[in-house]
């Protein structure tokens, strides 16, 4: 069976495999897709501040993670601004060419030499303004803020934490910030701050030398029949308003990658179980876009060491992936998926526990990180479900009720639960959902301490 490219239009071969179908013919046009579809279109100045102006009113001074989650989600207006402007100051400084003057010198007399440029303007030829700039204080914010999103992404990349990855991307610009004076002599501030960050992650990893487990049986609970998935304690969802704007410039990635900008939990879950320095060199090479020298330069190795890390991590991935994908990008949640999500919240706010196990695949995986609890099939999962879900049952939890929300690419929603006696909805969880073929195929519920990273207010 042949299809055609959503890009080029070229005929490509769909169906025969597992997971997802083939939309492109190559990785070249699945990276066009993924910058076009990412590539915001051009504001006017004046709009972005009027919204920024908007925002800033709204603000909300209380509880404190709420005006941290408030400012943060500023943080792309304002970047996108700081283009415009430095766009316009750069078209501003163009000099206008003006006409070569007419010589006076006569025959027996030289031309007057062009006068030796001045001091600054022979320092500008070997360091830019930008670098100059990002000297002082205000100069290395704007370097920083420009790069906090991206730089964030792959520190939870390496990391699998939300509050991990923010952390470490602080500790990075803490310990950017102590070594500034050496920005003079760098090229590429931003590989600089690649750097920096990449090796304050790996020296949490060394300390903390954490690597996915399995979940064991607990007892006096049916877990199912299915194998039991891998636990990762530590990992948390990540917010989709929170991703770089535009994705980072890309190289033209090897055949063989195994993904370009996914942040889905199954392929979070699969990274993880590499060692450390092989996820780096695959999170760099492969997903951040260096090319090999540039990994290796941002690993402090040969080129020889990265790749055959690069190749090795490679090689693992695969077999810890659930099956080859072969689009890992990020697409739009489509109408049928919004259909499905819409019905599991309504059918959790009925109560409707058949209707919701419509909804999911027999073979369906529940996980709670950190809590130990898991299911592998539709039975169990709604066998332990059911008491909390059923007004009848002495175990009744209460009421539900849920917000869409945008995580990790994937469909996800927040719960809210107005237990028994009250009447508060409160903050209770957040299901991020894994869809294959029309139907629920995971589901990891995550502890509601993220509510503000999300936007999200703690009660209804």
């Amino acid at each position: 069976m042949t299809g055609k490219c959503q890009i080029c239009g070229e005929p490509i071969e769909v169906g025969g495999r597992s997971g997802r179908a083939a939309v492109y013919c190559s990785q070249a046009c699945r990276q066009r897709a993924y910058r076009e579809r990412r590539q915001p279109a051009g504001v006017p100045a004046e709009e972005l501040v009027t919204e920024i102006g908007d925002r800033v009113r709204r603000l909300r001074l209380a509880p404190a993670l709420a005006f941290h989650a408030d400012v943060e989600s500023l943080s792309a207006r304002f970047a996108q601004l700081r283009r415009v402007a430095r766009q316009a100051r750069e078209e501003s400084a163009t000099p206008t060419p003006t006409p070569t003057p007419t010589s006076t010198a006569t025959p027996n007399q030289p031309p007057t030499p062009d006068p030796a440029p001045t001091a600054p303007a022979a320092v500008a030829e070997n360091v830019t303004p930008d670098r100059v700039t990002i000297l002082d204080e205000d100069g290395f914010a704007a370097l920083t803020e420009e790069h906090r999103r991206e730089l964030r992404v792959h520190c939870y990349r390496l990391l699998g934490s939300y509050d991990e990855a923010e952390d470490l991307t602080q500790e990075a610009f803490l310990r950017a910030w102590r070594a500034r004076e050496t920005l003079a002599d760098v090229g590429n501030p931003r590989a600089w701050l690649y750097r920096i960050a990449t090796n304050a992650c790996l020296d949490f990893l060394r300390k903390h030398n954490r690597r996915p487990t399995t979940y064991e049986p607990v007892p006096g609970m049916d877990s199912g029949d299915g194998p039991p998935p891998p636990r990762l304690p530590w990992l948390q969802p990540f917010p989709d308003d929170q991703l770089p704007e535009t994705p980072a410039p890309q190289h033209e990635p090897d055949e063989e990658a195994v993904a370009s900008e996914t942040l889905e939990l199954v392929f979070l879950t699969a990274i993880q179980q590499l060692p450390p320095r092989q996820r780096a060199a695959v999170i760099l090479r492969d997903v951040a876009g260096w090319s090999a020298q540039e990994t290796a330069d941002l690993l402090g190795g040969s080129l020889a060491s990265a790749n055959s890390a690069v190749q090795r991590g490679r090689s693992a991935l695969r077999e810890a992936l659930p099956g080859r994908r072969e689009d890992w990008t990020a697409a739009e949640p489509s109408a049928e998926d919004m259909a499905l999500l819409q019905g599991y919240m309504e059918a959790a706010a009925r109560c409707d526990i058949d209707a919701m196990t419509e909804l999911v695949r027999a073979d369906a995986v529940l996980t709670m990180p950190p809590n130990p609890f898991w299911f592998t099939t539709r039975e169990a999962l709604f066998a332990f479900v059911r008491p909390n879900l059923d007004p009848a049952s002495p175990m009744f939890a209460g009421y539900w009720r849920h917000l869409p929300v945008h995580a990790n690419g994937q469909l996800a929603v927040a719960g809210y639960l107005q237990r028994p006696g009250t009447s508060v909805f409160r903050a209770q969880l957040i299901d991020v959902l894994r869809v294959e073929e029309g139907r629920i195929a995971e589901i990891t519920t995550f502890e509601p301490h993220l509510f503000a990273a999300f936007g999200l207010p703690m009660t209804l």
